[in-house]
């Protein structure tokens, strides 16, 4: 069995006109992480989905996205901030469900972007003692979350609680995310959640714009486009791991998503190489 390489996962911050530079689709397609992430947002606005739900971001927007929870949002050109990838050993008693932060007052924002700066001026010193350092101010991020939380608890006591179709979406997300290497289809979902694919279908693109098949196809083929940029791994085998049946049924699948073929893509000047597992 081929184990799939996980891409680097230590403390590190990435502004997102760099992260997206790899290709919108590092950005826009339904991905979930291994770590926890944070995303602040500090220019331009769009629409970011976030376990299966919709919604708007703007300027001092900071999102917080534990692991293994799909996410994706658009990119536009001004699109400006910071994301800050926790690693999974961070050490860091975190929320357990995405977080929507919206500080208000311009202390909170100042805090937190000189937190940011803290952490990114030790990650680029080499003086000893530095990732020590870098660690200790992303403690101080897990305490400025936790303070702003306390505020919008503050600020708006009675949170509108999920609706049925967010509730269902949000099951459908956590079981492709768990499943979507499987080659199982729209259909075996929909009965492992008790409903119809045309109702789960119905409501997906409710909640979050996007039919349930196409939040499956995003998510396996996001996979492929990492797997290709960040390995040496042969295409048989990358179409292997996400379960199609042959490397020319994945080679069209791909071909029809991305606009070139799997080889081609690979050609391009991506993200460096990760070892081979």
């Amino acid at each position: 069995m081929t184990i799939i390489p996980d891409s680097p996962s230590q403390l590190r911050l990435t502004p997102m006109s760099r992260l997206a530079a790899g290709g919108r689709w590092r950005v826009e397609a339904m991905r979930s992480l291994r770590e926890p992430v944070l995303l602040w947002f500090t220019q331009g606005q769009g629409r970011i989905t976030v376990a299966g739900t919709t919604r708007g971001y703007g300027p001092n927007n900071a999102i917080f996205i534990p692991p293994g929870v799909m996410h994706g949002f658009d990119f536009a050109p001004r699109t400006q901030g910071t994301v800050v990838f926790f690693g999974r050993n961070h050490g860091l008693e975190l929320p357990g469900s995405p977080q929507y932060l919206r500080p208000r007052d311009p202390i909170s924002q100042k805090e937190l972007t000189g937190i940011l700066e803290a952490i990114q001026r030790e990650l680029e010193s080499a003086r000893s003692g530095s990732q020590k350092a870098a660690q200790h101010h992303l403690g101080l991020l897990g305490v400025w979350m936790d303070r702003q939380l306390e505020r919008e608890k503050a600020f708006d006591p009675l949170p509108q609680r999920p609706g049925a179709s967010q509730r269902l979406v949000a099951r459908y997300a956590s079981l492709l995310e768990r499943d979507f290497r499987s080659n199982r289809a729209v259909a075996d979902y929909a009965e492992a959640l008790g409903v119809t694919p045309t109702h789960l279908t119905r409501v997906c693109k409710t909640t979050c714009g996007k039919g349930a098949h196409q939040l499956l196809e995003d998510r396996i083929l996001f996979e492929a486009r990492r797997l290709l940029s960040e390995t040496r791994l042969p295409i048989k085998d990358v179409a292997e791991m996400l379960g199609f049946n042959s490397a020319g049924y994945f080679t069209r699948a791909f071909q029809k998503t991305a606009g070139m073929t799997p080889s081609a893509f690979r050609k391009k000047p991506l993200a460096p190489v990760v070892p081979r597992a």
